[in-house]
């Protein structure tokens, strides 16, 4: 979930208009760790199957090339996207956007694409709206209309910051999710105040965690952020159905932030600002629940 809380400092003029929940899949795509470095005997193994036996001619340096695979299966997208339009059914959201760049790459990110639109229609009983590809279908919960769309990805890095109260729902794989939460997060505060979750909606079973690194050099001076840690664990909340003492963890994060008491990460870019450690952010923290 990427959202502004009030008083945060942003370098976009309406950074309230940022309100998503991004769906990436985490387990294909470039970032599955399938590649093999440039004059190993296994890259150079690789380069002759694809030039040889598969007809391979778009390989510009062969003999200096590392060599990565990028999975995306039908199941992996089947499983991300069901669960995006899910989430949009239980939280009445109105549209889920596929973002991809199946333009390009037309039988991976083009799969996930075509691959979307028919889950929709398969499960969700969609529609094609127009002729298509983007269908809808209505909550049966609340009578909403979703509407289920797709982006291309660099045009997504566009939108979010020009069009952002367009979109609420987005699936992605690997790659674009890491790109655009990371592009999303820095229009309301940074990877400082940003949550994230591994989750398998197939069994209930997840990890909750910063989306941040663990920054070392910054270890044990009691100095950085933990709204991203924090606001992770209200999402774990959420999660368990313990949904009040979510909201409280929401509340003191909005009441911390627009009282203007603050780490040094937010301090130095509000005006009159108090400079909290990371032990006090969270005592201020806890005074607005």
């Amino acid at each position: 979930p990427v959202r502004w809380y009030d008083g945060t400092p942003s370098p976009v003029r309406a950074p309230q208009d940022v309100d998503m929940i991004i769906f990436r899949e985490n387990s294909e795509d470039v970032y599955a760790g399938i590649e093999w470095e440039a004059g190993t005997e296994g890259v150079r193994k690789l380069i002759d199957f694809l030039q040889n036996d598969m007809g391979v001619d778009k390989i510009r340096f062969p003999e200096t090339s590392g060599i990565g695979i990028k999975p995306i299966s039908q199941e992996g997208t089947a499983r991300i996207v069901r669960a995006a339009l899910q989430y949009a059914v239980d939280n009445d959201k109105d549209s889920v956007t596929l973002v991809h760049k199946g333009n390009i790459m037309k039988f991976t990110e083009g799969g996930f694409r075509d691959w979307g639109y028919e889950l929709a229609k398969k499960e969700f009983g969609a529609t094609e709206l127009d002729g298509g590809p983007w269908c809808t279908f209505t909550n049966p919960d609340t009578g909403t209309v979703i509407t289920v769309k797709d982006v291309i990805a660099d045009a997504m890095l566009q939108q979010i910051i020009t069009r952002p109260a367009e979109y609420s729902v987005l699936a992605t794989m690997n790659l674009n999710g890491d790109y655009i939460s990371d592009a999303l997060a820095a229009q309301v505060g940074g990877i400082g105040i940003a949550p994230g979750a591994n989750i398998n909606y197939d069994t209930g079973i997840a990890i909750f965690e910063a989306t941040h690194g663990t920054a070392p050099k910054y270890a044990g001076q009691d100095k950085v952020n933990p709204g991203s840690v924090i606001l992770s664990a209200e999402m774990m909340l959420r999660h368990m159905g313990w949904s009040q003492a979510a909201d409280l963890i929401v509340k003191g994060m909005e009441g911390a932030i627009s009282a203007k008491t603050v780490t040094y990460d937010f301090e130095r870019l509000m005006s009159d600002a108090e400079l909290l450690k990371c032990s006090e952010f969270g005592d201020a923290i806890i005074s607005h629940m």
